[in-house]
């Protein structure tokens, strides 16, 4: 069950306040602070994830939902079931994600890339 019953227009409206918060001076140095203790992509999850759970939780919490890491994550539920039905909503989570995830790359696959197994 969700702490809070949330629209897709309250959601949308969360989710860009949410973003909101990531931009305001203090949260940025924040974040900024955080980035500037990892030296690899592993290592940013380890400093940034926890500043960047914190801000949402600052703004989530206005919502009905409680301030700890779970509610982030039931938020983060409850954005993902609106995705697929609302773009507005699909385009704010790919920029919050964007703003504390390390872009992904995959590796290259297949024989061509050496990436293949070879009989021995």
């Amino acid at each position: 069950p969700l702490p809070a019953a949330l629209s897709d227009e309250q959601t949308n409206m969360v989710l860009a306040k949410v973003i909101q918060a990531f931009w305001t001076p203090e949260n940025a140095i924040r974040i900024d602070e955080a980035r500037g203790n990892t030296y690899n992509k592993g290592k940013m999850l380890q400093f940034v994830l926890p500043v960047a759970t914190q801000i949402q939780q600052e703004v989530i919490n206005a919502y009905g939902f409680s301030c700890d890491e779970v509610s982030v994550l039931k938020f983060a539920c409850l954005v993902k079931s609106y995705e697929a039905q609302d773009p507005k909503i699909a385009s704010l989570s790919s920029k919050l994600k964007a703003l504390f995830l390390p872009p992904m790359t995959l590796p290259p696959h297949g024989p061509a890339s050496g990436g293949g197994i070879t009989a021995s």
